[in-house]
């Protein structure tokens, strides 16, 4: 008696997904990250006069980090969910973003937060490029 079942074949892994959007969200967090190192430059001075508003540019520069790394989270949700990695990646980096922006916020009455302020926003910026470059490679 002929058998005519062909051999089975393991199934193929599925392809991992990327994204292109999200890399380029993170990547737009990560500019800004790096820009609020050169704005708290223009404040961040021993002995030098406050300036309000290179502290206001700061503010603002984290707001738009923040909503850039909740829509870089969204997106992690939407297309890369199969992506364990990038997508807890994603939560983290956006729970970091917040917790650094609320420790900025705190750094007028407690300079010495700003001891744990910096190396943060260091940490953020691997962050930022290893999701990047996570998300853009299939596997």
């Amino acid at each position: 008696m002929a058998s005519t079942d062909t051999p089975s074949t393991p199934p193929a892994a599925p392809a991992r997904t990327r994204s292109p959007l999200f890399s380029a969200v993170i990547g737009l967090a990560g500019l800004g990250i790096l820009l609020q190192g050169v704005w708290a430059g223009q404040f961040i001075r021993e002995g030098s006069d406050f300036r309000e508003n290179w502290v206001n540019v700061h503010s603002i520069g984290g707001t738009v980090i923040d909503v850039l790394a909740l829509i870089a989270m969204i997106i992690a949700i939407v297309q890369l969910r199969a992506r364990r990695d990038i997508l807890t990646g994603s939560i983290v980096f956006f729970v970091l973003v917040v917790l650094e922006g609320f420790l900025g916020a705190l750094i007028g009455g407690h300079p010495a937060l700003l001891a744990l302020h910096i190396p943060v926003a260091l940490f953020l910026m691997g962050m930022v490029a290893v999701l990047s470059f996570r998300a853009s490679r299939p596997a």
